[in-house]
């Protein structure tokens, strides 16, 4: 269970981090889905091309927030 709430965690903060620099609004369900979504959009992103092998904690959420960025941006063009 302690895992589960540090992903909820990690994702919130990757989410609102994500939106703060893209901007936009949302509550905390919004930037933990953003956030999580975000993780495997950038994990996979960024881990195919090889970056971010750096430390874990740091390269997961530079990861995440640049995952969640290109989330945002796309749902925005979508919508």
């Amino acid at each position: 269970m302690p895992g589960i709430l540090w992903t909820l965690i990690f994702g919130a903060v990757a989410g609102w981090l994500a939106t703060m620099i893209v901007g936009g609004g949302g509550g905390l369900i919004r930037n933990i889905i953003i956030g999580l979504v975000g993780s495997v959009v950038g994990s996979l992103l960024f881990g195919s091309l090889g970056f971010l092998n750096g430390q874990p904690f740091l390269s997961g959420l530079l990861s995440a927030v640049l995952g969640g960025i290109i989330v945002v941006i796309v749902a925005r063009f979508i919508t």
